[in-house]
């Protein structure tokens, strides 16, 4: 039974999205010379940035006939959001957009999954039992919080994506947190944990082409659907938006420093650039490699912390985990501060 609901979607989604990367890189109908260049991929213009398209069909496919899961409203805002997606990401991964049109998208998203179904019913009480929202009068203020989580995940991923690796690595991570998460006698959500682990089967897919040196990249279309898709589980599950705001704590505690860091430096908030703490972990020496592997291991280490404590113990150690995120954060900006300072005095 465990083979045939969650063994065969992950197989099938893992080959789908594996077959559909080779298909766009071996076949000169896919190739590109040059793709949009931003600040943030440097001199990869030059990679395919279709990984994300090959995820979101492979996970589409395998969701849809998958013979365990119902078809519900949700659901089908699900397909249709991952359809825009693919359609607008395409567009900006062709000719970069500006910073506007993505927030519109974005938040032009969010209101289509409210209409949709896609509701904030209710939030985990860290000392016991749920705090449910009256959504008769709660209809404005219900979007708005679904807006902001979504807006927050989806952003926090996309900023993820500057690196070979961080985006599928992180996300396959969360996403098998969130399977194991499910499958909890107190819990026990398998139609979850079936999205879930097609989810990670797409994202391990994407990540065995995207690990250092990338052949491909997941483009606009694969950072904006990852992050929607985790946002979408966390709510439609009910109970995972703690979870997923705690081992997502490294990117989102990263993205919160950097709109800091373009606030104080009078900036706009959306302009790309190279703040961000991968990108000063390289500026320090460090490979692309363990750059990855550092994001990777701390964030297994928080999806254990995530799996193994309730609501009142993840409230605890959301506040001591982004303590110790802020402080690093805060560290290896003083610490590059002063390496550029040594080589203006040089």
């Amino acid at each position: 039974m465990f083979f045939e609901l969650f063994f065969a979607p992950l197989l099938i989604v893992f080959s789908l999205t594996v077959g559909l990367i080779l298909l766009f890189l071996l076949t000169p109908l896919f190739r590109r010379s040059v793709w949009r260049v931003s600040k943030r991929h440097g001199v990869k213009g030059s990679i395919s940035r279709l990984g994300g398209v090959a995820m979101l069909l492979a996970f589409v496919f395998t969701v849809f006939f998958d013979p365990h899961l119902v078809l519900t409203k949700e659901m089908y805002g699900l397909f249709f959001g991952g359809a825009l997606i693919l359609l607008f990401g395409l567009w900006d991964d062709l000719s970069e957009l500006g910073w506007k049109v993505q927030i519109f998208f974005q938040v032009t998203l969010s209101a289509l999954m409210f209409i949709f179904g896609v509701r904030i019913m209710a939030v985990t009480n860290p000392f016991g039992g749920m705090w449910t929202l009256p959504y008769g009068e709660f209809v404005i203020p219900g979007f708005f919080i679904l807006l902001f989580w979504m807006l927050l995940v989806m952003n926090a991923i996309n900023w993820l994506d500057g690196l070979d690796g961080l985006c599928g690595g992180v996300t396959a991570i969360t996403f098998l947190t969130i399977f194991f998460l499910s499958l909890r006698p107190e819990v026990y959500q398998p139609p979850i944990a079936i999205l879930a682990i097609i989810g990670f089967g797409a994202s391990l897919g994407f990540l065995v082409f995207n690990m250092h040196p990338a052949r491909i990249l997941a483009g606009t279309v694969g950072s904006m659907f990852l992050g929607f898709l985790i946002a979408l589980l966390a709510v439609i599950a009910g109970t995972k938006i703690a979870t997923a705001l705690l081992v997502l704590s490294l990117p989102i505690a990263d993205a919160v420093f950097v709109i800091w860091q373009r606030l104080r430096d009078g900036v706009s908030v959306f302009q790309s650039d190279k703040r961000h703490l991968h990108y000063k972990l390289l500026e320090l020496g460090w490979s692309e490699g363990r750059v990855a592997a550092f994001f990777f291991v701390v964030t297994a280490i928080i999806s254990l912390i995530a799996l193994f404590t309730e609501a009142l113990g993840k409230l605890f150690a959301l506040a001591g985990i982004l303590i110790v995120l802020f402080s690093l954060l805060f560290f290896v900006e003083y610490v590059v501060r002063q390496k550029r300072n040594e080589k203006k005095t040089v």
